[in-house]
Protein backbone atom coordinates (compact mmCIF):
# COMPACT_ATOMS: atom_id res chain seq x y z
CA UNK A 1 0.00 0.00 0.00
CA UNK A 2 3.03 2.92 0.81
CA UNK A 3 4.46 1.60 -2.60
CA UNK A 4 1.02 2.47 -4.22
CA UNK A 5 0.65 5.62 -2.18
CA UNK A 6 4.26 6.65 -3.94
CA UNK A 7 4.40 5.32 -7.04
CA UNK A 8 4.44 8.21 -9.70
CA UNK A 9 1.84 6.28 -12.07
CA UNK A 10 -0.96 6.01 -9.14
CA UNK A 11 0.10 9.68 -8.04
CA UNK A 12 0.51 11.41 -11.20
CA UNK A 13 -0.43 9.62 -14.65
CA UNK A 14 -3.66 7.80 -13.34
CA UNK A 15 -4.88 10.91 -11.75
CA UNK A 16 -3.50 13.16 -14.93
CA UNK A 17 -5.86 10.70 -16.93
CA UNK A 18 -9.16 10.47 -14.73
CA UNK A 19 -8.96 14.38 -15.09
CA UNK A 20 -8.22 14.94 -18.88
CA UNK A 21 -10.13 12.33 -20.26
CA UNK A 22 -13.08 13.61 -18.25
CA UNK A 23 -12.66 17.32 -19.89
CA UNK A 24 -11.34 16.70 -23.16
CA UNK A 25 -15.07 15.83 -24.28
CA UNK A 26 -15.64 19.34 -24.12
CA UNK A 27 -14.34 18.63 -28.23
CA UNK A 28 -17.61 16.71 -28.31
CA UNK A 29 -19.78 20.06 -28.91
CA UNK A 30 -19.50 19.28 -32.60
CA UNK A 31 -21.26 15.71 -32.23
CA UNK A 32 -24.43 17.74 -29.97
CA UNK A 33 -24.52 21.33 -30.96
CA UNK A 34 -27.44 19.99 -33.80
CA UNK A 35 -29.25 18.63 -31.37
CA UNK A 36 -29.03 21.08 -29.48
CA UNK A 37 -29.92 23.90 -31.74
CA UNK A 38 -33.36 21.76 -32.28
CA UNK A 39 -34.01 21.48 -29.04
CA UNK A 40 -34.26 24.80 -28.49
CA UNK A 41 -35.20 26.36 -31.82
CA UNK A 42 -31.85 28.08 -32.23
CA UNK A 43 -29.67 28.16 -35.03
CA UNK A 44 -26.11 25.93 -34.59
CA UNK A 45 -23.97 29.58 -35.39
CA UNK A 46 -25.71 30.75 -32.47
CA UNK A 47 -24.87 27.86 -29.83
CA UNK A 48 -21.25 27.31 -31.48
CA UNK A 49 -20.36 30.52 -28.86
CA UNK A 50 -21.15 27.93 -26.12
CA UNK A 51 -17.86 26.83 -27.47
CA UNK A 52 -15.96 29.13 -27.98
CA UNK A 53 -16.83 30.69 -24.74
CA UNK A 54 -16.03 27.62 -22.60
CA UNK A 55 -12.43 27.97 -24.53
CA UNK A 56 -12.18 30.92 -23.96
CA UNK A 57 -12.85 30.85 -20.09
CA UNK A 58 -10.36 27.55 -20.27
CA UNK A 59 -7.55 29.90 -21.19
CA UNK A 60 -8.57 32.49 -19.24
CA UNK A 61 -9.06 30.82 -15.96
CA UNK A 62 -5.69 29.08 -16.17
CA UNK A 63 -4.14 32.19 -16.76
CA UNK A 64 -5.22 33.76 -13.61
CA UNK A 65 -5.44 30.82 -11.27
CA UNK A 66 -1.64 29.29 -11.45
CA UNK A 67 -1.39 30.79 -8.54
CA UNK A 68 -3.75 28.19 -6.95
CA UNK A 69 -2.66 25.28 -8.62
CA UNK A 70 1.07 26.48 -7.68
CA UNK A 71 0.17 26.25 -4.19
CA UNK A 72 -2.74 23.48 -3.52
CA UNK A 73 -3.46 21.21 -6.30
CA UNK A 74 -5.91 19.39 -4.11
CA UNK A 75 -8.16 22.88 -3.77
CA UNK A 76 -7.47 23.38 -7.91
CA UNK A 77 -8.51 20.29 -8.73
CA UNK A 78 -11.57 19.76 -6.66
CA UNK A 79 -12.78 23.42 -7.68
CA UNK A 80 -12.44 21.76 -11.61
CA UNK A 81 -14.33 18.72 -10.70
CA UNK A 82 -17.21 20.77 -8.88
CA UNK A 83 -17.28 23.69 -11.77
CA UNK A 84 -16.85 20.51 -14.88
CA UNK A 85 -20.04 18.60 -13.09
CA UNK A 86 -22.18 21.90 -12.39
CA UNK A 87 -21.48 23.00 -15.98
CA UNK A 88 -22.66 19.75 -17.41
CA UNK A 89 -25.44 19.09 -15.70
CA UNK A 90 -26.47 22.99 -15.62
CA UNK A 91 -26.13 22.64 -19.64
CA UNK A 92 -28.60 19.98 -19.40
CA UNK A 93 -31.36 22.12 -17.36
CA UNK A 94 -30.93 25.05 -19.53
CA UNK A 95 -31.37 22.57 -22.37
CA UNK A 96 -34.59 21.66 -21.12
CA UNK A 97 -36.12 25.22 -20.34
CA UNK A 98 -34.84 26.21 -23.79
CA UNK A 99 -32.47 29.01 -22.66
CA UNK A 100 -29.14 30.08 -24.70
CA UNK A 101 -28.01 32.63 -22.22
CA UNK A 102 -27.97 29.79 -19.74
CA UNK A 103 -25.94 27.57 -22.19
CA UNK A 104 -23.64 30.50 -23.00
CA UNK A 105 -23.02 30.49 -19.11
CA UNK A 106 -22.93 27.05 -17.55
CA UNK A 107 -21.16 25.07 -20.86
CA UNK A 108 -19.07 27.89 -21.55
CA UNK A 109 -18.32 29.70 -18.23
CA UNK A 110 -18.95 27.78 -15.37
CA UNK A 111 -17.15 24.41 -17.08
CA UNK A 112 -14.81 26.16 -19.09
CA UNK A 113 -13.12 27.37 -15.64
CA UNK A 114 -13.38 23.47 -14.44
CA UNK A 115 -12.04 22.93 -17.80
CA UNK A 116 -8.85 25.59 -16.88
CA UNK A 117 -8.51 24.23 -13.84
CA UNK A 118 -8.35 20.49 -14.52
CA UNK A 119 -6.12 20.99 -17.44
CA UNK A 120 -3.73 22.91 -15.35
CA UNK A 121 -3.50 21.26 -11.45
CA UNK A 122 -1.58 18.07 -12.99
CA UNK A 123 0.84 19.25 -15.66
CA UNK A 124 3.25 20.04 -12.73
CA UNK A 125 2.83 16.88 -10.86
CA UNK A 126 3.50 15.22 -13.75
CA UNK A 127 6.87 16.81 -14.67
CA UNK A 128 7.90 16.31 -11.20
CA UNK A 129 7.37 12.80 -10.92
CA UNK A 130 8.67 12.51 -14.40
CA UNK A 131 11.95 14.66 -13.83
CA UNK A 132 13.50 12.38 -16.87
CA UNK A 133 10.98 12.03 -19.66
CA UNK A 134 8.37 15.60 -18.83
CA UNK A 135 7.52 14.97 -22.55
CA UNK A 136 6.38 12.04 -22.07
CA UNK A 137 4.56 12.20 -18.94
CA UNK A 138 2.58 15.26 -20.07
CA UNK A 139 2.04 14.10 -23.21
CA UNK A 140 0.21 11.40 -22.23
CA UNK A 141 -1.96 13.09 -20.14
CA UNK A 142 -2.61 15.80 -22.84
CA UNK A 143 -3.17 13.05 -24.96
CA UNK A 144 -6.22 11.74 -23.09
CA UNK A 145 -7.19 15.32 -23.00
CA UNK A 146 -7.44 14.60 -27.48
CA UNK A 147 -8.69 10.68 -27.26
CA UNK A 148 -11.66 12.08 -25.32
CA UNK A 149 -13.49 12.85 -28.18
CA UNK A 150 -12.93 9.24 -29.74
CA UNK A 151 -13.90 7.74 -26.65
CA UNK A 152 -17.19 9.95 -25.52
CA UNK A 153 -18.43 10.59 -29.15
CA UNK A 154 -20.38 7.03 -28.99
CA UNK A 155 -20.96 7.24 -25.58
CA UNK A 156 -23.01 10.31 -26.22
CA UNK A 157 -23.98 9.05 -28.67
CA UNK A 158 -25.97 5.75 -27.92
CA UNK A 159 -26.97 8.18 -24.46
CA UNK A 160 -28.91 10.59 -26.89
CA UNK A 161 -30.68 7.70 -28.63
CA UNK A 162 -31.27 5.88 -25.24
CA UNK A 163 -32.58 8.77 -22.82
CA UNK A 164 -32.49 11.62 -24.84
CA UNK A 165 -30.10 14.94 -24.92
CA UNK A 166 -31.02 16.76 -21.56
CA UNK A 167 -31.04 13.78 -19.89
CA UNK A 168 -27.28 12.94 -21.29
CA UNK A 169 -25.95 15.82 -19.60
CA UNK A 170 -27.27 14.69 -16.19
CA UNK A 171 -25.44 11.17 -16.40
CA UNK A 172 -22.18 12.74 -18.17
CA UNK A 173 -22.21 15.37 -15.04
CA UNK A 174 -22.58 12.27 -12.83
CA UNK A 175 -19.33 10.17 -14.62
CA UNK A 176 -17.15 12.75 -15.18
CA UNK A 177 -17.89 13.76 -11.15
CA UNK A 178 -17.19 10.16 -10.16
CA UNK A 179 -13.48 10.19 -12.25
CA UNK A 180 -12.66 13.39 -12.05
CA UNK A 181 -13.00 12.78 -8.05
CA UNK A 182 -11.12 9.68 -7.87
CA UNK A 183 -8.42 11.68 -9.73
CA UNK A 184 -8.55 14.68 -7.44
CA UNK A 185 -8.07 11.97 -4.48
CA UNK A 186 -5.13 10.38 -6.19
CA UNK A 187 -3.61 13.17 -7.46
CA UNK A 188 0.11 13.72 -5.31
CA UNK A 189 3.07 15.98 -5.97
CA UNK A 190 6.76 13.94 -4.68
CA UNK A 191 7.22 13.47 -1.17
CA UNK A 192 10.76 15.31 -1.69
CA UNK A 193 9.25 18.22 -3.53
CA UNK A 194 8.32 21.21 -1.31
CA UNK A 195 6.94 24.13 -2.74
CA UNK A 196 7.99 27.43 -1.98
CA UNK A 197 5.59 28.95 1.00
CA UNK A 198 7.55 32.21 1.29
CA UNK A 199 6.73 35.48 -0.44
CA UNK A 200 7.17 34.39 -4.41
CA UNK A 201 9.48 36.40 -6.53
CA UNK A 202 6.86 35.44 -9.54
CA UNK A 203 6.19 38.95 -11.50
CA UNK A 204 4.17 38.31 -14.57
CA UNK A 205 4.76 41.46 -15.66
CA UNK A 206 8.36 40.58 -16.47
CA UNK A 207 7.20 37.16 -17.88
CA UNK A 208 4.50 39.21 -20.63
CA UNK A 209 7.44 41.35 -21.70
CA UNK A 210 10.11 38.46 -21.68
CA UNK A 211 10.97 37.78 -25.64
CA UNK A 212 11.17 34.04 -24.89
CA UNK A 213 8.22 34.15 -23.76
CA UNK A 214 5.91 36.09 -26.47
CA UNK A 215 7.41 34.01 -29.00
CA UNK A 216 5.93 31.03 -27.44
CA UNK A 217 3.29 32.51 -26.61
CA UNK A 218 2.45 33.84 -29.91
CA UNK A 219 3.82 30.44 -31.96
CA UNK A 220 0.98 28.60 -29.48
CA UNK A 221 -2.06 31.00 -30.55
CA UNK A 222 -1.01 30.58 -34.03
CA UNK A 223 -0.87 26.65 -33.81
CA UNK A 224 -4.31 26.81 -32.37
CA UNK A 225 -5.67 29.48 -34.41
CA UNK A 226 -4.73 27.36 -37.89
CA UNK A 227 -5.33 23.95 -35.75
CA UNK A 228 -8.79 25.79 -34.55
CA UNK A 229 -9.77 26.59 -38.82
CA UNK A 230 -8.59 23.32 -40.38
CA UNK A 231 -10.56 21.15 -37.16
CA UNK A 232 -14.01 22.81 -37.55
CA UNK A 233 -14.37 22.42 -41.01
CA UNK A 234 -13.48 19.10 -40.96
CA UNK A 235 -16.58 17.82 -41.68
CA UNK A 236 -18.06 20.08 -43.99
CA UNK A 237 -15.06 19.89 -46.08
CA UNK A 238 -15.49 16.47 -46.48
CA UNK A 239 -19.05 16.67 -47.31
CA UNK A 240 -18.13 19.29 -49.97
CA UNK A 241 -15.75 16.29 -51.24
CA UNK A 242 -18.68 14.19 -51.80
CA UNK A 243 -17.42 11.79 -48.41
CA UNK A 244 -20.58 9.84 -47.41
CA UNK A 245 -21.28 10.42 -43.64
CA UNK A 246 -20.42 6.92 -42.62
CA UNK A 247 -16.43 7.70 -43.86
CA UNK A 248 -16.47 10.98 -42.29
CA UNK A 249 -17.55 9.30 -39.19
CA UNK A 250 -14.53 6.95 -39.61
CA UNK A 251 -12.46 9.78 -41.03
CA UNK A 252 -13.17 11.99 -37.65
CA UNK A 253 -12.04 9.10 -35.36
CA UNK A 254 -9.01 8.48 -37.46
CA UNK A 255 -8.13 12.44 -37.09
CA UNK A 256 -8.65 12.44 -33.64
CA UNK A 257 -6.33 9.60 -32.91
CA UNK A 258 -3.13 11.15 -34.47
CA UNK A 259 -4.23 14.17 -32.82
CA UNK A 260 -4.01 12.50 -29.63
CA UNK A 261 -0.91 10.47 -30.81
CA UNK A 262 0.67 14.09 -31.98
CA UNK A 263 0.45 14.84 -28.33
CA UNK A 264 2.29 11.45 -26.66
CA UNK A 265 4.79 11.29 -29.82
CA UNK A 266 5.74 14.89 -30.80
CA UNK A 267 6.66 15.35 -26.98
CA UNK A 268 8.27 12.19 -26.11
CA UNK A 269 10.30 12.70 -29.40
CA UNK A 270 11.24 16.20 -27.41
CA UNK A 271 12.54 14.61 -24.35
CA UNK A 272 15.63 13.72 -26.70
CA UNK A 273 16.09 16.89 -28.50
CA UNK A 274 18.59 19.30 -27.62
CA UNK A 275 15.69 22.35 -27.93
CA UNK A 276 12.41 21.21 -27.43
CA UNK A 277 11.59 24.64 -29.68
CA UNK A 278 12.92 22.20 -32.88
CA UNK A 279 9.56 20.07 -32.27
CA UNK A 280 7.67 23.70 -33.25
CA UNK A 281 9.52 23.92 -35.97
CA UNK A 282 8.85 20.44 -37.21
CA UNK A 283 5.03 21.09 -36.92
CA UNK A 284 5.10 24.41 -38.67
CA UNK A 285 7.16 22.85 -41.77
CA UNK A 286 5.22 20.12 -42.14
CA UNK A 287 1.82 21.87 -41.81
CA UNK A 288 3.39 24.54 -44.78
CA UNK A 289 3.99 21.62 -46.85
CA UNK A 290 0.92 19.57 -46.77
CA UNK A 291 -1.12 22.67 -47.07
CA UNK A 292 0.85 23.68 -49.91
CA UNK A 293 0.84 20.09 -51.74
CA UNK A 294 -2.89 20.45 -51.24
CA UNK A 295 -3.26 24.39 -52.53
CA UNK A 296 -1.39 23.67 -55.80
CA UNK A 297 -2.81 20.46 -56.61
CA UNK A 298 -6.44 21.91 -56.03
CA UNK A 299 -7.06 18.98 -53.78
CA UNK A 300 -10.11 20.18 -52.09
CA UNK A 301 -11.84 21.79 -55.29
CA UNK A 302 -10.52 18.50 -57.03
CA UNK A 303 -12.12 15.96 -54.95
CA UNK A 304 -8.27 14.48 -53.73
CA UNK A 305 -9.90 12.70 -51.08
CA UNK A 306 -6.80 11.00 -49.90
CA UNK A 307 -4.88 14.06 -49.61
CA UNK A 308 -7.24 15.53 -47.85
CA UNK A 309 -7.37 13.22 -45.26
CA UNK A 310 -3.32 13.14 -45.35
CA UNK A 311 -3.70 16.75 -44.16
CA UNK A 312 -6.04 16.47 -41.68
CA UNK A 313 -4.34 13.83 -39.49
CA UNK A 314 -0.90 16.36 -40.36
CA UNK A 315 -2.62 19.13 -38.97
CA UNK A 316 -4.19 17.41 -36.04
CA UNK A 317 -1.37 15.73 -35.29
CA UNK A 318 0.56 19.16 -35.08
CA UNK A 319 -2.30 20.96 -32.89
CA UNK A 320 -1.48 18.47 -30.61
CA UNK A 321 1.86 18.31 -30.04
CA UNK A 322 1.55 21.99 -29.83
CA UNK A 323 0.01 21.33 -26.54
CA UNK A 324 1.87 18.88 -25.07
CA UNK A 325 5.57 20.46 -25.59
CA UNK A 326 4.06 23.64 -24.27
CA UNK A 327 4.48 23.34 -20.34
CA UNK A 328 8.08 21.34 -21.33
CA UNK A 329 9.69 24.19 -23.10
CA UNK A 330 8.39 26.64 -20.79
CA UNK A 331 10.16 24.94 -18.05
CA UNK A 332 13.16 24.48 -20.32
CA UNK A 333 13.34 27.87 -20.62
CA UNK A 334 12.02 29.39 -17.02
CA UNK A 335 12.76 26.51 -14.65
CA UNK A 336 10.37 24.65 -12.15
CA UNK A 337 9.46 27.00 -9.77
CA UNK A 338 6.78 28.61 -11.09
CA UNK A 339 5.88 26.63 -14.04
CA UNK A 340 2.24 26.13 -13.28
CA UNK A 341 1.46 30.23 -13.23
CA UNK A 342 3.78 30.51 -16.29
CA UNK A 343 1.83 27.88 -17.87
CA UNK A 344 -1.22 29.03 -16.95
CA UNK A 345 -0.34 32.69 -18.26
CA UNK A 346 0.75 30.75 -21.66
CA UNK A 347 -2.71 28.78 -21.96
CA UNK A 348 -4.54 32.43 -22.52
CA UNK A 349 -3.18 32.37 -26.07
CA UNK A 350 -6.21 29.22 -25.80
CA UNK A 351 -8.34 31.76 -24.90
CA UNK A 352 -7.91 33.73 -27.59
CA UNK A 353 -7.40 31.44 -30.04
CA UNK A 354 -10.28 29.72 -29.21
CA UNK A 355 -12.46 32.93 -29.98
CA UNK A 356 -10.80 33.40 -33.35
CA UNK A 357 -9.85 30.10 -35.02
CA UNK A 358 -13.04 28.17 -35.88
CA UNK A 359 -14.80 31.84 -36.44
CA UNK A 360 -12.04 32.82 -38.44
CA UNK A 361 -12.64 29.76 -41.41
CA UNK A 362 -16.39 30.36 -40.47
CA UNK A 363 -15.81 33.87 -41.81
CA UNK A 364 -13.65 33.04 -44.91
CA UNK A 365 -16.22 30.34 -46.17
CA UNK A 366 -19.31 32.71 -45.60
CA UNK A 367 -17.65 35.51 -47.68
CA UNK A 368 -16.01 33.64 -50.57
CA UNK A 369 -17.69 30.11 -50.11
CA UNK A 370 -13.96 28.45 -50.85
CA UNK A 371 -12.27 26.05 -48.04
CA UNK A 372 -9.01 26.70 -50.16
CA UNK A 373 -9.03 30.35 -49.58
CA UNK A 374 -8.82 28.85 -45.86
CA UNK A 375 -5.86 27.31 -46.34
CA UNK A 376 -3.89 30.04 -48.14
CA UNK A 377 -4.85 32.20 -44.72
CA UNK A 378 -3.30 29.19 -42.55
CA UNK A 379 -0.41 28.84 -44.98
CA UNK A 380 0.79 32.91 -44.27
CA UNK A 381 -0.10 32.40 -40.60
CA UNK A 382 2.42 29.17 -40.21
CA UNK A 383 4.99 30.76 -42.25
CA UNK A 384 4.66 33.53 -39.41
CA UNK A 385 4.97 31.38 -36.60
CA UNK A 386 7.82 29.11 -38.06
CA UNK A 387 9.63 32.64 -38.15
CA UNK A 388 9.00 33.41 -34.81
CA UNK A 389 9.93 30.25 -33.47
CA UNK A 390 13.51 30.82 -34.95
CA UNK A 391 13.91 34.49 -34.46
CA UNK A 392 12.43 34.85 -30.77
CA UNK A 393 12.43 31.65 -29.64
CA UNK A 394 16.19 30.59 -29.80
CA UNK A 395 17.78 27.73 -28.04
CA UNK A 396 19.85 28.23 -24.75
CA UNK A 397 21.90 26.82 -22.57
CA UNK A 398 20.25 27.58 -19.27
CA UNK A 399 16.74 28.93 -18.55
CA UNK A 400 16.23 32.42 -19.24
CA UNK A 401 15.53 32.70 -14.92
CA UNK A 402 19.14 32.01 -14.42
CA UNK A 403 20.34 34.52 -16.44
Amino acid sequence: MKKLASNKWVRAAIPALLLHCSIGTVYCWSLIKQNIANYIGSTPGQVEWAFSLAIFFLGMSAAFAGGIVEKDIHKSSLIATFCFAIGLAGTGLCVYFRSLIGIYFFYGVVMGIGLGLGYLSPVKTLMLWFSEQKGLATGLAVAGFGLAKVIASPIMTALIGSVGIVNMFYVLAVLYFVMMFLGHLLLKKPEGWHENTGKSSFKAGSILKNPTFIGIWLMFYINITCGLALISQEKDILKAMGVSLAVISIVSSVTAVFNAGGRLGYSAVADKLKDRNTIYKVIFVSSIALTLVTILTNGINGGIVPLAIVLLCVINAGYGGGFSNLPTLLSDKFGMGDISKIHGLALSAWAFAGLSGNQLSAFIVSKTSSYNNVLYVTTVLYVVALIISFVLVRPSKKTDSDK
